[in-house]
């Protein structure tokens, strides 16, 4: 039960791979649009102010926005590709046919019982726990039900794709269609209940916020914590929409209005020059942002194998900018969320402890992202309390993530970016179809290998009968490394790995009966 288990969870981190290897790249331009269409960048450098600049940098925001937004379309779509065993183009598109129909059962279902929310003039329909996925509204799920619908859709698939009807419905119901008619059906009855699992769920977290409110320090690192943890639910907007827009958040009355939730008293002290409030504290939730994820990134640089090193420090540097610059920390989190829920228990821990020390400390000063802190707090001159301890606990937040995620990769051997064996430039030694047939032939023959897969640098394969390996054959090929568990076997071919198995693919392709 236990190989099972651990032979699930590392087929579902490597699935995840394929949907967040794009995320690197989306990022880097997601910073560049940002920081084209930055206001105070654009007072240092006048020519940002152009307008056919500034159009570019929206345009460039906004579409990679898109892509940061749409996760959960994303990981459906690539979680069912990845796992499904042939195909894959086929299980993708089913995917992404099933979560439409989730999404609209969804929708019809709150419409015809009057659940239905119209969004808020400050927090839009996060506060209802509703929200607007490919333009269709829906209970808010996150990137949970994307999941969910992509693991079912590679299943249900994987099971009914050569499933053959007769009579007058059999040339219609039959193989990948017969899959989709399947999935539709499960994604309705997913979508329909969804309505009514999902929103006691979202109660119970917001009725953690009144604890929260009366609780003192104990309250505000469980408001950081939670904050964080939640995220791949989605249910973290819950935690922080109502201390920064109700009056969970404190209040303000000034002459004969009232301003109520921290965002609108920060900002309300901010432009009439009075004191910032204690109520800045929940605002804090972009000091992690804005300062933790450089350290998360420099440790997965660090702890990866030295030769992976430059490729590692390639990707994680423009998700770890994006973090920092543009407060959108996706890329990154979902990168190990699901890989190692320790180190994103210690995430939470580290969120909530600082958030604790910003206030027992009595800094009192903006923390959105680093440009945009900067320039407020440039700004807000007298307002601001212990402005800079604020970046003396921001370099120690980072050291301090950097600390923690390099013992705790180190120590449990956590599978993180940059991890895997030793990447290889060399040309493929695959590319000879007789030098693949010794390789079926080593694995005991075609009919022995029940599943082919394939990471960064691992060709990973499933045979039905371990005894038919032939070791000797095995350890005879061209390959950085084998591992042999029971049935599982691992090929460590550097980046050949992809290559490998298609050529396999071919092959066995060409081998079957007809």
């Amino acid at each position: 039960m236990k190989h099972r288990i651990t032979a699930a969870l590392e087929r579902f981190s490597r699935a995840m791979l394929a949907p967040l290897s794009y995320l690197s790249a989306a990022g880097l331009l997601l910073v560049v649009g940002a920081l084209l269409t930055s206001a105070p960048l654009a007072g240092v450098l006048p020519f940002l102010r152009w307008e056919p600049v500034q159009l570019a940098g929206r345009i460039i925001y906004k579409c990679l926005t898109a892509v940061i937004s749409n996760l959960s379309v994303l990981f459906c779509t690539g979680l069912a590709a990845a796992l499904a065993k042939r195909e894959k183009h086929q299980a993708a598109f089913i995917a992404l046919m099933s979560y439409l129909v989730y999404l609209t059962a969804g929708n019809v279902t709150l419409t015809e019982l009057g659940l239905l929310a119209q969004p808020d003039t400050l927090t839009g329909l996060y506060s209802a726990g509703q929200t607007m996925v490919l333009g269709i509204q829906t209970v808010d799920t996150g990137v949970f039900g994307g999941i969910l619908l992509g693991l079912l859709t590679a299943f249900v698939y994987d099971r009914t794709c050569e499933k053959a009807h007769r009579g007058i419905l059999g040339g219609v119901f039959s193989g990948v269609r017969w899959s989709f008619a399947c999935m539709a059906a499960l994604a309705a009855v997913l979508g329909f209940g969804a309505c009514f699992v999902w929103p006691p769920i979202q109660k119970a977290i917001a009725a953690v916020t009144g604890f929260i409110a009366a609780s003192g320090n104990i309250g505000l690192f469980l408001y950081g914590f939670l904050e964080r943890l939640l995220i791949p639910t989605g249910l973290h907007h819950l935690i922080y929409m109502p201390f920064q827009f109700s009056s969970l958040g404190g209040s303000l009355t000034v002459g004969s209005v009232t301003y109520t939730g921290a965002y609108a008293v920060c900002m309300t002290e901010y432009t009439m020059g009075l004191p910032l409030s204690d109520g800045i504290v929940w605002m804090y939730t972009g000091f992690t942002k804005t300062f933790g994820y450089l350290g998360i990134a420099a440790a997965f640089i660090f702890t990866a194998r030295k030769e992976n090193r430059a490729r590692t420090a390639a990707a994680m540097i423009p998700l770890a900018v994006t973090a920092s610059v543009a407060s959108i920390t996706e890329p990154i989190d979902f990168l190990f969320c699901f890989v190692s829920p320790l180190l994103w228990v210690a995430h939470a821990v580290i969120t909530g402890g600082f958030m604790v020390l910003l206030h027992v400390l009595h800094v009192r000063a903006f923390t959105s992202n680093l440009l945009g802190s900067l320039v407020f707090n440039l700004s807000a001159g007298e307002q601001l309390q212990n402005m800079p301890l604020l970046y003396l606990l921001g370099l120690a937040e980072t050291l301090t993530y950097f600390a923690v995620f390099s013992i705790l990769i180190k120590a449990k051997d956590l599978p993180t970016p940059g991890r895997e064996a030793a990447l290889s430039t060399d040309q493929s030694p695959y590319t000879d179809p007789q030098e693949v047939c010794r390789f079926i032939a080593a694995l005991g023959g075609p009919e022995n290998i029940a599943q082919l897969g394939n990471c960064f640098t691992r060709l990973r394969l499933t045979v039905r009968d371990a005894s038919l390996l032939d070791m000797g054959a095995l350890l005879s090929l061209p390959h950085k490394g084998l591992v042999v568990q029971g049935t599982r076997v691992q090929l460590v071919c550097g980046l050949h790995a992809a290559q490998l198995r298609h050529a396999l693919e071919q092959q066995l392709a060409e081998m079957a009966p007809v």
